[in-house]
């Protein structure tokens, strides 16, 4: 079933994990999740002229979602923007353990050469229980026919979607909702922000969109601004090592460049790699970060206490007795305040919920020095507000009752004038300075579009203050209204217009996932101070002349781009770049081409001009000059072809280049053969015949295993090398009669081919033509076997497969332990044997290697198997790349044993204590449950000797079966299912005719839900009997779960049936409530005890976008 609505809606841009679907595990290089140059900011183009594209929402049913058994499965198509489109998913994971999810162009196999269209799009997978729990992920891409979908490989865990009590699966079914709005392609590239609106962007490295909104707002706060201008630093600094430089320039750049500034300098000034590019924070921590780290540099200097002065305030904490005259009061500072969005409807109630009296009493009373416990008032008043006031908006909170993070999308207002001395101060401590004005302008809005898995960011600013606001996205910066600002930024829901008005069908509404996440106010009576003036005087002179410099080398890059097709560059190698070459980091062919001389030439300049510039350049007389072209081989060898011919010499310098190149580029590579007479002078070089042959060589020493060029010779193809044994001998400096063997250098790629030639077949006859490679040593003599590489074609495949790998532990991924020279072509057994010995271990197959994701710079999750991979080239592949790491760990037992063994963790839960163990259990893979169960009575406590255990599986807190002992373990998946082992208690051996069995889950109510309840803690089975009161089961279950008396007496007892509770009263007959199953699983009725979770919560392992803490290091 689909449903396709157009909703007005504006939401902006990229959530950081994105990557086009795939069939493998890893995703593309993160360089592919990053915004193409030019390309991200320009999605929107929201100039007032312009008309602001419409969004199409699509809604797509997916009945039976868990009996699919497709690997893909499609949407219907649906029509956005004109195109077709269609939703794909994987529903089991496209190779990981999380939905994937894309936008596919639909009929990209009919359209035709070159198409592309560019789109922004939001996926969500709706939570059909509770609306704020839906995923939302969001981006925009520009597709075409080599990217025609584009998403999300990891949507959101599988363990968390297939699971029934969350919401998502409803009736074994899912929703999903995608929303569309197709862009003009060329919207982007013909938008200046400059011309358009005074002020210029900043780049987006992958995925610091939060931090450009701050920057953005902290630049537009003229006084902070002309602090770092004079924070003090000299032309010896490096912006990259340089917080207060880097800050200094980059703010340079906002003010005075015409196009968008890179941030790179100032992420390297705060210690930052790419991998922190890459990672999306909180903006909220980072400019508490940030500031904290200015306030720190700032000290010592003229501009000391700016941080302070601009957005410190203070708040005093209060703690008043009723009954008797004592109060305890403490000052505290705050550089921002935390407002709560939940249960408030603007700011206003913002600040009276912070400023709330709370009463200590009861058992709560507060302990009054000289005066015991009393009855007290505890609060908050504040003593002064700073010039600018920072608000963080808390957007994001801990759903304790769900254990996770969510975002409050609640609609939420804010006012552009604010005023905090409203109803006689009421927020003001009674020593504040009461003839300080806290009315305040609102000066910017901080916006977070997207989820708590991540989003994009992104500022609204009025830098003078004035009625026109702009939207700093990024690269593109846009005129605004105060609505856009504003009104649209407030959150909460918005209400589709009806379709078919005269059908009565209730309004559909859908949650604005954009709103305002931080605001920035700035004091009435201080705006003067703050909105100041700023120019050039304020920039000390060294970075103005560093920036400018940078200004006109990059103008000076700009013109040598413009020009280029005018140019040609010419490159000229020489016998001294294949001396200085090889053996060093060249050891076939001849020379490296991106190291040699380069000339850039007018392509009109005559050759014999270039020739002059030649001849300037190394001393050599044009006449005493021959030029050859080189040529790229059929066997990817790059080798001097021929030489130039004297009418070509006459032509220009392009012309000579065209016909040379028929790769088209903008390059000609060039050999110069310089000959040299007696005493080292340039000479003329001999004529050449059809019948000479130039051929080049290299000579290779076995007993230190190096390779140097020693020369070349021209010489007639019919001669044989015989011929010229001892002009080699006497290049190499051999003795006249030393034995030497030569060799052609055939190719490199993909293997390596070089065969011994035969000193008695003349050249014609050995295929030998020009500009090939000999190669040659000393004839080899039995000593000579103790060498590692004896004779050429041995070292040159032992160059070409040689590989320094670093050998990190997985316990400390960053860092190398050590490296190892090894070769591609080791086996598996070669790797592990040669580790083995370096780490001084006796048994190699303890060693198990995990291979390097050269994207993430992470281990992969997938270990090597046990000669699961042929050689070492095997091991270190990343698709298109070649990674040197490899992690290593040393195993208890050989890892071939390890992989015939099944490792299942298993919690044990003792009957006569309120305790759980767990225990990692290795099986042969054949075994069965009841092995299982045998193993666990030899490693676990029990209550008596003839106990017998049972093994359950257990998910989100409820009991789905409990194995047979015949079972397999192989089968058994214990990634997202719990394994609970418990005894059999003896009640439920012989279960008479007027018992059952039934299931018990703890469980409390969601906030502000009536019906909706999670479940936690571990389930039981229970026995309940014929006409036995829930007065009388609550004691055996009291002893059962060991619980004190003053605790259980708050417990409450609920039959469930199809989820819903009905509360039970002690004179209840329970086995009334439940019917007869013959079977376990995941029962629709059980009985629910509802308390307090007292357990310690886990680590919030889902933070996404936001687990790793902001940190500047430098």
């Amino acid at each position: 079933m689909t449903v396709m609505t157009p909703p007005p809606i504006d939401q902006q841009e990229d959530e950081e994990m994105l990557v086009p679907h795939s069939d493998v595990v890893e995703g593309p290089h993160p360089m592919e999740v990053a915004q193409p140059e030019g390309a991200a900011a320009g999605a929107v183009v929201e100039n007032p002229p312009v008309e602001e594209p419409p969004t199409m929402k699509f809604t797509w049913l997916i009945p039976g979602f868990t009996r699919l058994n497709t690997r893909k499965h499609y949407s219907d198509v649906f029509v956005a923007g004109g195109y077709k489109w269609r939703v794909l998913i994987f529903p089991k994971g496209n190779n990981v353990d999380h939905l994937a999810m894309y936008l596919d162009v639909a009929d990209s196999g009919s359209l035709p050469y070159g198409w592309c269209r560019y789109a922004h799009f939001g996926l969500t997978v709706v939570n059909q229980i509770n609306n704020r729990y839906s995923v939302r992920k969001e981006t925009q891409h520009q597709f075409n026919a080599r990217e025609s979908d584009w998403g999300f490989t990891s949507f959101m865990p599988l363990g968390e979607l297939y699971d029934p009590t969350r919401g998502y699966l409803v009736n074994d079914t899912i929703l999903i909702e995608a929303e569309v709005s197709v862009r003009k392609v060329l919207d982007y590239w013909s938008y200046d922000s400059k011309k358009e609106t005074g002020f210029v962007g900043l780049k987006n490295q992958g995925a610091t969109c939060y931090m450009n909104s701050l920057l953005e707002t902290l630049y537009h706060i003229p006084y902070f601004r002309k602090a770092v201008y004079h924070m003090p630093t000299t032309e010896n600094d490096a912006p990259t090592a340089s917080i207060p430089l880097a800050l200094q320039s980059l703010f340079y750049k906002l003010q005075y460049n015409d196009n968008s500034v890179a941030t790179k300098e100032l992420t390297k000034s705060f210690g930052w790699d790419t991998y922190d590019s890459f990672m999306q924070h909180d903006v909220q921590e980072l400019n508490r970060v940030l500031c904290e780290k200015l306030e720190d540099k700032m000290k010592g200097t003229v501009v000391e206490g700016t941080i302070q002065k601009l957005f410190e305030g203070h708040q005093m904490n209060y703690i008043e007795c009723i009954n008797v005259d004592y109060k305890s009061t403490r000052k505290e500072s705050f550089y921002d305040l935390q407002l709560d969005v939940k249960g408030c409807k603007d700011v206003y109630a913002s600040f009276d919920k912070y400023v709330e009296v709370e009463r200590l009493e009861g058992d709560n009373k507060y302990h009054a020095e000289g005066h015991d416990l009393q009855d007290a008032r505890k609060g908050v008043l504040f003593t002064d507000f700073p010039p600018v006031l920072q608000l963080q908006l808390k957007r994001f909170e801990y759903d304790f009752m769900r254990d996770t993070m969510v975002k409050i999308n609640d609609r939420y207002e804010f006012p552009l004038q604010l005023d905090l001395d409203r109803e006689n101060g009421k927020y003001l401590s009674p020593d504040a300075d009461k003839s300080v004005r806290n009315l305040y302008t609102l000066h910017s809005v901080l916006v977070h579009s997207g989820g708590v898995n991540g989003g994009h960011y992104y500022a609204y600013i009025r830098p003078t203050l004035s009625d026109q606001w702009y939207k700093f996205d990024d690269e593109r910066v846009t005129k605004e209204d105060v609505n856009r600002a504003l009104e649209e930024q407030y959150g909460g829901e918005e209400e589709l217009p009806q379709n078919n008005p005269g059908l009565n069908n209730p309004p559909f509404k859908f949650t604005k996932y954009s709103n305002a996440y931080m605001l920035v106010y700035i004091r009435e009576s201080d705006k003067d101070k703050i909105i100041c003036n700023v120019d050039e005087k304020d920039v000390a002179e060294h970075l103005r002349v560093r920036l400018k410099k940078e200004q006109e080398e990059k103008e000076d890059k700009r013109k040598y781009k413009a020009e280029a097709h005018l140019f040609t560059t010419v490159k000229v190698a020489r016998d001294e770049d294949i001396t200085e070459q090889v053996g060093k980091n060249m050891y076939f062919d001849l020379v490296d081409h991106e190291k040699v001389k380069s000339f850039r030439i007018e392509k009109q300049t005559p050759f014999l001009r270039f020739k002059e510039e030649v001849a300037k350049e190394f001393g050599v007389p044009v006449e005493m000059q021959r030029f050859w072209i080189w040529a790229k081989r059929q066997n990817h060898t790059y080798r001097p072809n021929r030489p130039l011919l004297s009418h070509e010499e006459l032509q220009m310098v392009g012309h000579i280049k065209e016909a040379s190149n028929k790769a088209n580029n903008a390059e000609l590579k060039l050999f110069l053969e310089i000959e040299r007479g007696p005493d080292g002078r340039p000479i003329p070089p001999p004529d050449k015949s059809h019948e000479d042959i130039l051929l080049f060589f290299k000579l290779y020493d076995p007993e230190n295993g190096v390779l140097r060029y020693v020369g070349r010779l021209m010489v007639k193809n019919s001669s044989k090398p015989m011929d010229i044994i001892g002009e080699l001998i006497q290049m190499a400096g051999f003795t006249p009669d030393e034995e030497i063997e030569l060799f052609e250098e055939i190719k490199f790629q993909p293997c390596v081919m070089c065969e011994q030639l035969d000193k008695n077949t003349s050249f014609r006859l050995s295929q030998i033509e020009d500009g090939d490679i000999i190669c040659y040593q000393k004839a080899l003599s039995i000593q000579d076997d103790e060498y590692s590489y004896p004779d050429v074609p041995l070292f040159l495949e032992y160059v070409q497969n040689r590989e320094v790998v670093r050998f990190r532990t997985l316990e400390k991924p960053k860092d190398d332990e050590f490296t190892m020279e090894l070769s591609k072509l080791h086996t598996y057994d070669d790797v592990v044997e040669r580790l083995a010995e370096k780490i001084g271990l006796d048994d190699p197959s303890k060693i198990r290697l995990t291979p390097h994701n050269c994207y993430s710079q992470q281990p992969k999750p997938q270990y090597i198997k046990y000669r699961g991979v042929d050689h070492l080239s095997d091991m270190l592949a990343h698709y298109n790349q070649m990674s040197d790491i490899l992690y290593y760990e040393v195993l208890d037992i050989p890892l071939p044993e390890l992989q015939g063994l099944k490792t299942l963790k298993v919690a044990f839960r003792h009957a006569s204590k309120d305790e759980v163990t767990v225990l990692t259990m290795r099986l042969p893979k054949q075994s069965t449950v009841g092995d299982v169960i045998n193993e666990l009575k030899t490693k676990v406590e029990l209550s008596h000797q003839d106990a017998e255990l049972r093994l359950l599986e257990v998910f989100s807190h409820k009991i789905y079966k409990i194995f047979a002992s015949t079972e397999r373990i192989e089968s058994i998946n214990d990634h997202y299912w719990t394994l609970l082992a418990e005894e059999i208690p003896e009640e439920e051996k012989n279960i008479g005719p007027n018992a059952r069995l039934i299931h018990v889950y703890h469980f409390a109510k969601e906030a502000g839900q009536s019906q909706q309840v999670h479940n936690f803690g571990d389930p039981f089975i229970l026995v309940i009997h014929e006409g036995e009161t829930l007065e009388e089961m609550k004691t055996r279950i009291q002893k059962k779960l060991h619980v004190p008396d003053d605790e259980f007496a708050k417990w409450k007892f609920a039959s469930f049936s199809m989820g819903r509770p009905d509360y039970l009263q002690d004179t209840d007959v329970v086995y009334n409530r439940f019917q007869r199953k013959d079977v376990y699983g995941a029962w629709e009725q059980y009985l629910g005890v509802e308390h307090v979770d007292n357990a310690p919560k886990r680590a919030y392992h889902n933070r996404h976008a936001y687990e790793k803490p902001v940190k500047i290091y430098n």
